[in-house]
Order: C-alpha cells, then structure tokens, then sequence
C-alpha cells in the first residue's frame, strides 16, 4: 500500500489526529468563528514548517496590517522573528483584491511561490474571496487555479475563513481536508473543541475532541477512548502479586492485590479511601514507583496525612520513588488530565498509580456521557503498562448500603471492588470495609472494621457478638 508524503504540523495532539500529519501537496480549509484560534493554527504550523526547514508564504486578504499580527503572534512562544523575510514572506493581496480582481491575485501569488519557493503557502480571508466572487462558479475557479499553481510546485495550502461553511459548500468540495475550530459554553467553563470535517487521501480521528490555547499555541488533546484502541492485546499473561498496603487485607484477598489489577474504593467522605491510597503508597520502591494523581488534597495536606499514618511520603519523594500530581477538577480538560497521567506513568516508569478521585476526574468532562468509555480505555491502558491502580469514588450516603456508582457499569472495568461504609454503635460511629468483588484471585468476604492504631492504618475481621444490635451493613 503506498503511503502519501506528510507534512507534519508539529503540533500536539494534531498531527495524531491526522494519522501523521497533513498530506503534502494537499489543500485544506481551517474554518471557525472569529476568535476559534485559526491565525493561531495557521502560523503554528507555518513557523514550525519554518523551523524544519520549510519555505512559507502567509498571504492575507484582509484590511489589518502585518504589524498587528506580528504583535500578537510575539506573545507565543513558537514565534520567531528572524524566520520572517528569510523562510516565512508575508504578503498583503487585499489591495490587489479590491482594486483588480480574484485573477490578479492569483497571479500575484502564483509569482510568490515560484520566487520563495514555497512549500507551504497560508491564505488568510478566503471569506472575502467569496464576497469578491460573482458566483460559485468563480468561488471554485479561484480556488481551483490557486491549488492547481500550488501543487505543481510541491506546496500544501490552508485557506483560512470565518465563515461556517457547510460540506456542500464550493470551498468545501474544492480542497483535501476541511478542520473545524468552535467553541462552546458548558455551564459556566468554555471548552474549544477541534473537529477533522474531511480528510481526502489520508485517515483522521472522526468526531469532536477538545484543544486549548497556551503560551505555545494550540494544544490538542485527542479522545483517549479514540486513539487508546488496541491496549489488551498488550496485557501480561503473568499473575504476580504486590502487597496493598493493608496487612490483615492482604490474607483475605489471596495474598496481596494482582499486578496491573484495578481497584476501586467506594465509600462517603472521610471513611478512610485516601488513607488505604496513602498505604499503598507507601509500598512503592525506586524499582517500581508510584503516583498520586488527585484532585483534593494538596501535597502538603498529603505528606502532612501520611505522616499520621506512618508514612513519609517526602522521602518516598526524594528517594524518585513517589510523584504527587495535584489536579483541578474545575479548569482542566478531562482528556488533558488523563494524558497527562498517562505522560507521566511513561517518564518515570510508575508501577503503583493511586487515583483520587475518579469524581474529581468526571467533574472535569464537559461530556459525562462518555466518561465510562473514558475510564474503560485509561484503565486497559495502564493495566498495559503493567501498572496497578487504586481509584477512590464518593458515594453520598454516610450510612446504609445505598451506593451511587460514578459510571454505570463502571464495576465492569474494575478488577476488585471494596466498598467503605460507617456504622453506628451505641456510643461511637465506626468504618467498616466489604469486599464485593476480587478477580483472578480467591477471596473472603467476611466483614472487616477499619482501624487506625499506632502503626497505621490497617483492618480486622468484625466479631458479631459484640456488635449487639448495630446497624451494621
């Protein structure tokens, strides 16, 4: 099968999205609302072009001058000056436009091409080629015989416009690729969303996927379930196992948790999930380290816990045996956090990954509709790396054995499931653990009591004679 040539654009995420990148020679049309981030896009891959040695020229049928461009793009941290007049030409065509029509422009820029030598040419206000046309027929031509010029000399072109044109439209079914940048309002969070309308001669990740603008430009962040597809087939057939961090658990569930294992911890607020976290990771080594990727307790609140239950967390630290990543769960975007936790588990070679909250992380999804094939595909992904996971979620109800999953069937993609409850006694309200569920392990169901003691946090199996007539669960 014969591979086209690619052009990469050097940015992340965005190239994934294109299964390597644009096809060169092509033509594409970036369309969004004013203020979606197109000159930001544009100019990020013409100066990366720049950068690997590319010719671009950036031409504009618009009334601004260069300069205020300039000013802005110099915000970014992509952006290099000494690159303009030598590898990047700026051409202004707008007067060529109002003064002598489509035709003379595309003689302007034909001559541009040939004396820079292009491989790239960008071509901002295709909103007002349309304007200037008489008809769509002219629309057409004008874009025909600017690809036609284009690609005979080996140059990829992006038509930048304003305008929301639909798949019939003549831009739309003159050029390659058609990508679509918007933004929307969820609540009170703005989320821009990037989405490849159409891809001729090359594959793309359909749908919509989220991207942010940072002080490096655009910054695409494909759907996780979408490009984590092929993870399972990557699981080890070995079946070893690590210790908790529960001593009197360890007994009760075969011996220890199973490598690459996924448990999940349920239970209410304060009943003891990230204390059982903290303990297991307090068994991480410089061999195998851990991560906790939280969203709730700051690292100093965190080291300041550990040390309560016995374990210094700021060695762990300094020994490279432990990371701590503390999120947002109100300004980041779900897939950027589960990129960046999939990032850092590669870097640092993470074995033991404490997840706290897997709430903390559905709070960050603009889409709570895909949040179970969001957790489906992180979690097939790091059993692949061969990393064993505990993940906490709050249930709401402090009492009783009423319990609020954070995805429906979300015990379907966990491998041990243990549930935290508080119980009441004549005179003190106690935490009490269950164990629902254990896979590829044989376990014992008996009901256990949490308790905090001079060396921790640890378990022991409830005695029913001296519950009396409690409300246990």
């Amino acid at each position: 099968m014969n591979q086209l040539k690619r052009l990469q654009s050097g940015i992340q995420g965005l190239d994934e999205l294109l299964k390597g990148g644009f096809v060169a020679g092509s033509s594409y049309i970036i369309q969004g609302r004013p203020g979606s981030g197109k000159t930001i896009l544009a100019n990020q891959i013409g100066f990366n072009h720049a950068r690997d040695g590319g010719r671009v020229l950036f031409a504009t049928l618009l009334a601004e001058p260069h300069e205020r461009l300039f000013q802005f793009l110099s915000t970014l941290s992509f952006f290099d000056k000494d690159k303009i007049g030598d590898q990047i030409q700026f051409v202004s065509a707008f007067d060529t436009m109002e003064n002598d029509g489509l035709d003379e422009v595309v003689k302007l820029l034909r001559r541009e091409i040939v004396r820079q030598k292009s491989t790239v040419m960008i071509l901002d206000g295709l909103l007002n080629a349309r304007s200037r046309a008489d008809s769509p027929l002219n629309t057409k031509r004008f874009i025909s015989e600017l690809q036609g010029h284009a690609a005979f000399a080996g140059c990829t072109v992006f038509f930048l416009t304003s305008s929301q044109l639909d798949d019939g439209s003549p831009e739309h079914t003159m050029v390659d690729g058609v990508i679509e940048l918007g933004e929307e309002l969820v609540g009170t969070k703005s989320i821009r969303r990037i989405k490849m309308r159409k891809t001729r001669g090359s594959g793309a990740i359909p749908g919509s996927h989220e991207c942010e603008i940072t002080e490096d430009g655009l910054v695409v962040y494909p759907r996780l379930e979408s490009t984590v597809t092929h993870s399972a087939m990557r699981d080890s057939d070995q079946c070893s196992l690590i210790p908790s961090g529960l001593t009197g658990l360890d007994p009760l569930i075969g011996g220890g948790l199973v490598a690459s294992s996924v448990t999940l911890l349920m239970g209410p607020s304060g009943a003891g999930k990230t204390s059982i976290g903290i303990g297991f990771l307090g068994q991480s080594t410089v061999e195998e380290p851990g991560l906790h990727f939280g969203f709730y307790e700051s690292p100093q609140r965190l080291r300041m816990k550990a040390a309560a239950l016995g374990v210094d967390l700021a060695r762990l630290e300094q020994e490279g045996a432990l990371s701590i990543m503390w999120n947002s769960s109100t300004t980041e975007l779900v897939d950027k956090l589960a990129l960046n936790l999939l990032r850092v588990v590669e870097e640092k070679s993470i074995k033991r990954v404490f997840l706290d909250s897997l709430g903390g992380m559905s709070r960050a999804a603009a889409d709570k509709t895909r949040m179970l094939d969001l957790y489906t595909a992180l979690m097939s992904e790091l059993r692949a790396r061969n990393v064993t996971v505990i993940a906490s979620w709050e249930v709401r109800s402090l009492l009783g054995g009423e319990i609020d999953a954070p995805a429906p069937d979300l015990s379907g993609i966990v491998d041990n499931l243990l549930v935290l409850r508080f119980v009441e006694e004549p005179a003190e309200l106690k935490r009490q653990l269950s164990i629902l569920k254990v896979r590829d392990n044989p376990y014992n169901p008996a009901l256990l009591e949490i308790v905090f003691g001079d060396q921790g946090l640890d378990v022991k199996k409830v005695h029913f004679h001296a519950l009396g007539d409690t409300n246990h669960v």
